[in-house]
């Protein structure tokens, strides 16, 4: 599981490349065409977040982060860093000590738990344990699964 993660966070991080290093631009991860930075959410969009197994959830809004599990709705606020690589968000910071990396990509995900679709999925690696959720932007109409 740590070998998917690392691969998207190296897919986000995939830097556009200058006029002068479009040739080398075929190694990088994503389409060599499509150099552009992941456009899908703005810097600007709060962004929430949920899964399941166990629960965990919360919310991005600019630069603070608030986690919140079952054992505390109420949630911690952390400061994080946005990063628009060319598939996604990342999201990094530091919660209770141990590394927060989230990578917000495009895709359909279901929760498991309700009939809502989410627009992005959401892969977070705490520390070393990896978990896997959904994601949305505040104001997104999130459907029905089919």
């Amino acid at each position: 599981m740590k070998v998917i993660f690392a691969g998207t966070v190296l897919m986000l991080a995939a830097c556009q490349p200058s006029a002068d290093s479009a040739p080398d631009a075929a190694g990088l991860p994503g389409d060599a065409e499509n150099t552009a930075p992941f456009a899908e959410i703005a810097p600007d969009a709060v962004i929430h977040f949920t899964g399941t197994e166990p629960f965990w959830g919360g919310a991005i809004t600019g630069s603070t982060l608030t986690w919140s599990t079952p054992e505390n709705q109420p949630g911690e606020a952390i400061t994080v860093t946005r990063f628009a690589g060319r598939g996604g968000l990342a999201v990094s910071g530091t919660l209770g000590g141990q590394t927060f990396d989230m990578a917000i990509t495009p895709g359909s995900c279901g929760d498991g738990m309700s009939e809502r679709t989410y627009p992005f999925t959401a892969t977070l690696m705490l520390g070393a344990r990896e978990l896997n959720g959904c994601a949305w932007r505040e104001g997104d109409d999130l459907g029905e699964a089919p």
